[in-house]
């Protein structure tokens, strides 16, 4: 029987395409493993001391680069602040609390960007080194169709304050070469987000890379190598009667909303400083 196949029926289908974000100072103006600190006080986890340290510790996120001392600095906290906390009722009340804590806090202009990339059938994937509890339902709300995060040991039900999977560095990468694996991405062809040079691996890793608010360090890597760079506004715009020392005395005596508020602000002076300095 003669074939009646055309070259077009024979073609390999073209593979998969993801894009891939990094979640913190990238997709929103926080640190996502700090973001439901006031929920958790609310919910008899934290005391108010313990919610105090996490609203500082949150201001020294937003106003340092994301430098692998200032990162495990605040993976330690977070750890210690989780250790003995019910898992289930962490899921519970990160679920109650979702909108009302992200939502207010998601770049305008990654929301923009996400949105293009479903529209041309890509895959989204936050790809990041908060908690698994965190980030999972963070990728829900944004529509992301994979997520991969930190995975915090749990035993008799609670957390034990130890890691059984960090996704940071290094193990981005890797984690995004195991979803290629599953999902049959072409990494070549693939995108990449982030806004901190502790990311270069997962940069690195796809062929069309960009940077989001990089950190000084970044940019000039970014610009070095042509890769596209991105600065997206502070989705909470600062008063025009803000300034440094009183934001941070605000912020030391602030909880919750009002520190996030306040760590928002100086976020938003940090990144200006930053985009003249590149621009000098």
């Amino acid at each position: 029987m003669t074939s009646t196949s055309s070259p077009e029926s024979d073609a390999v289908p073209p593979s998969p395409i993801a894009a891939f974000f990094d979640l913190d100072k990238t997709v929103i103006a926080r640190s996502s493993a700090l973001a439901f600190t006031r929920p958790f006080f609310d919910g008899g986890l934290l005391t108010r001391r313990a919610m105090l340290r996490s609203a500082i510790a949150q201001l020294q996120f937003l106003l340092t680069s994301a430098e692998a001392d200032q990162v495990e600095r605040l993976r330690r906290h977070v750890t210690d602040m989780c250790r003995g906390w019910d898992a289930a009722q962490v899921r519970e009340i990160v679920a109650e609390t979702l909108d009302d804590v992200v939502r207010p806090s998601v770049f305008s202009g990654a929301a923009e960007l996400i949105d293009q990339h479903k529209h041309a059938g890509h895959d989204v994937v936050l790809v990041s080194a908060s908690g698994m509890e965190m980030v999972e339902p963070i990728g829900a709300l944004l529509g992301a169709d994979h997520v991969r995060a930190s995975l915090m040991r749990i035993e008799d039900g609670r957390y034990s304050g130890e890691l059984d999977f960090y996704c940071y560095g290094e193990n981005k990468a890797v984690a995004m070469r195991d979803l290629a694996d599953e999902f049959g991405y072409d990494l070549t062809e693939c995108y990449a987000y982030s806004d901190s040079s502790t990311d270069l691996p997962m940069l690195q890793a796809v062929g069309h890379p960009s940077v989001v608010n990089p950190d000084r360090s970044l940019r000039r890597h970014a610009s070095e190598n042509g890769w596209e760079i991105l600065d997206f506004p502070n989705p909470l715009p600062p008063p025009a009667w803000a300034s440094r020392p009183a934001l941070t005395r605000t912020a030391l005596c602030a909880t919750g909303i009002g520190a996030a508020a306040a760590a928002a602000v100086i976020y938003q002076l940090r990144h200006s400083r930053n985009a003249r300095s590149a621009a000098a």
